[in-house]
């Protein structure tokens, strides 16, 4: 814990924080423990080491064991990391310390903002290995940096360095390595000071607004605004608006 913010890290290093069945169960383990911990208001995840944030699927369990594909591709959340970080209600900033790669890039894909080290790269190399992608991320790449760039990662499995991934508006920022833990620590602990229900709801907002097409997703905002804001009385409006011009004022 960094006061109100936890950090979750993937830590297999000398694996390069590959996402073996043991390692996706802690990590859904650690994520429910986060969410139902009313001490956090926010989280960090990133990997161990320099080297990666994980390098997705260990295909090495995944060669020896011949049950282990039909786990690796299971929905729940032990299974599915993805599903383990989207179970959080609360904000999560994914600190891409190394290389997010097939697997990895899908599991950087399910936080709510990435800050990427000068290390971070990211590849899909689903089409290389030979296998679908079933987390997201055949969807969401092209979603986030346009349809031609995600065919261009998604079927020549190149990497993208983390320069080119912040000018394609992958993440929102690159740091230097020895900055990136404090600057993702930071920015959690700048969202950790929402009030924790009214930040889950506006996370689910988006996030589901994101999944519709755009006039759903207006029609659902409408729907939920209405529902939330006709419980806000004027005297809380002006308390917080008094907060709001006294914080602006502290930031260039």
């Amino acid at each position: 814990m960094q006061g109100p913010v936890a950090v979750v890290t993937l830590n297999r290093a000398e694996a390069m924080n590959a996402l073996s069945k043991a390692l996706r169960a802690a990590l859904a383990a650690a994520m429910r423990r986060v969410d139902a911990d009313p001490e956090v208001r926010a989280v960090v995840l990133t990997g161990a080491g320099t080297r990666a944030f994980t390098a997705g699927l260990d295909l090495k369990e995944l060669g020896s064991d011949a049950a282990a594909m039909d786990d690796a591709t299971g929905q729940g959340a032990d299974a599915n990391p993805v599903k383990a970080v989207e179970q959080c209600r609360k904000p999560v900033v994914g600190a891409i310390n190394g290389v997010a790669i097939t697997g990895g890039f899908e599991l950087a894909l399910a936080c709510d903002v990435l800050i990427a080290s000068e290390n971070a790269r990211f590849a899909d190399t689903h089409a290389r290995v030979g296998i679908m992608p079933g987390w997201g991320l055949s969807q969401k790449l092209s979603r986030l940096i346009g349809i031609y760039r995600a065919k261009e990662l998604s079927l020549t499995g190149n990497f993208l360095d983390a320069v080119t991934a912040e000018r394609w508006g992958l993440v929102n920022r690159v740091v230097a390595a020895d900055d990136l833990l404090p600057a993702a620590v930071a920015l959690a602990t700048d969202m950790a000071g929402v009030e924790p229900g009214f930040s889950a709801a506006y996370k689910r907002l988006i996030d589901d607004g994101f999944a519709v097409a755009f006039g759903e997703g207006l029609r659902l905002e409408t729907a939920r605004s209405s529902a939330a804001n006709a419980g806000v009385g004027p005297e809380e409006v002006a308390r917080r608006r008094e907060a709001v011009q006294a914080r602006g004022r502290t930031q260039g």
